[in-house]
């Protein structure tokens, strides 16, 4: 029989004021050993429960679902035993009569206890000033073709701001491009890049490694930003964006989005971003846009010159005057073949049908002085004749 604590006390108290045990046992209505054992007790802490272990069904099989879950350990996480499995393998393989609620309490329960030290989680604190990015894909109409759009996220955890913008592929210089249109759009930069390890702007090769690509190491360089290039499989690093790339697709996307061009498509998810900040923050109760202007007091101003995000290739013309960028064919003009040009790759192609494979350079006329491509270069005249307005730089035929 359990005594109350307040009995326990009395005992206590009679016995530091000299009562003896007997005369005490007599008071309070205890055995005599009752209260010895309380009085001669010295933590009074309060301890755990632990529940009366009474003998179980599942029992005998325990040690059975034991090396189960224990070979699990090996497998793939999403090949491993569910309770349910457990259960109906006892029951097939096993004869086992119990029923199912406690097999289910005595797995979750060994799997807590033998749970690795790295399956924990931590919830990510993110500071003012850092931006999260990656890409989704949906499909609109552009332009009268429907076509897949490559949609650039970008989330500022702090405040819980997200902006979206269309892009035709996901390369460096798309990233840059759609970068760039985000921070314009907000009027800041931010302090860090958070990145996926599968965009085109680089990845992590080694645990203490991440290639670059060039075009994208100008480019932060040019906007002063830091980055950080996740894991491999390790969405929760970036669960921001990761979580906003789903959200905004269902909000922005649906339905089916039909616009003339790219940036056309971009301007109008850009201002339905600025509508859904109206709404409060999910734990700080405040709009988001509010918090986001608060946030741009801690990142850095656009700087003085946009960064043009364009990758030169040297390319050859061919007979018909067509040079070959990335197995796509571009027109400079059949006056030049032969030549050696200057091919600029942006992420929008001017004039071209299907825009973000390649852009070719402003016309040459605004160049004074050509060169051969060599060490030792050449100067002539600028040579006259038809060619492709999107054309750069051209040299003399080799």
């Amino acid at each position: 029989m359990t005594v109350p604590v307040s009995v326990q006390q009395r005992i206590r108290v009679l016995d530091a004021r000299g009562a003896s045990w007997r005369s005490i046992a007599k008071e309070v209505g205890v055995a005599r050993d009752t209260v010895a054992k309380y009085a001669r007790e010295e933590d009074c802490s309060p301890e755990p429960e632990h529940p009366v272990s009474r003998p179980s069904k599942l029992d005998p099989f325990k040690a059975t679902v034991d090396e189960w879950l224990e070979a699990d350990r090996f497998m793939p996480r999403k090949q491993r035993h569910t309770a349910q499995r457990v259960y109906d393998r006892l029951v097939a393989e096993r004869g086992y009569q119990g029923s199912y609620s406690p097999l289910q309490r005595y797995v979750k329960h060994w799997r807590e206890e033998h749970r690795l030290a790295e399956d924990g989680f931590v919830e990510i604190e993110c500071r003012p000033g850092e931006a999260q990015v990656d890409f989704g894909l949906s499909q609109a109409v552009i332009g009268g073709d429907r076509v897949d759009v490559h949609c650039l996220v970008v989330t500022f955890p702090y405040s819980n701001m997200r902006y979206c913008v269309a892009l035709p592929g996901e390369n460096a210089e798309c990233v840059c491009a759609g970068l760039r249109m985000v921070f314009e759009h907000a009027g800041a930069v931010p302090l860090t890049l958070v990145l996926d390890n599968a965009t085109g702007a680089g990845h992590r090769v080694a645990w203490d490694r991440v290639s670059v690509v060039k075009v994208f190491e100008l480019f932060i360089a040019h906007y002063r930003l830091e980055t950080r290039f996740c894991n491999p499989n390790s969405g929760n690093e970036k669960g921001s964006v990761e979580n906003a790339v789903g959200f905004l697709r269902r909000n922005i996307m649906v339905p089916l989005l039909t616009a003339e061009s790219y940036a056309q498509l971009t301007r109008y998810m850009l201002e339905r971003c600025d509508a859904m900040a109206r709404t409060a923050h999910y734990r700080k109760g405040r709009p988001i846009g509010e918090l986001f202007a608060e946030e741009k007091t801690d990142m850095q101003p656009l700087p003085a010159k946009p960064y043009d995000a364009v990758r030169w290739e040297v390319r050859k013309a061919d007979r018909d005057g067509r040079v070959q960028v990335d197995g796509n064919y571009y027109l400079a003009g059949p006056s030049w073949r032969g030549w050696t040009l200057d091919v600029g790759l942006r992420a929008f192609d001017r004039g071209d049908p299907y825009p973000g494979r390649a852009h070719l350079r402003e016309p040459a006329a605004r160049v004074r002085g050509l060169a051969r491509h060599d060490p030792q270069p050449r100067h002539a005249p600028a040579r006259t004749g038809t060619q492709d307005p999107r054309v750069g730089r051209f040299h003399h035929p080799q």
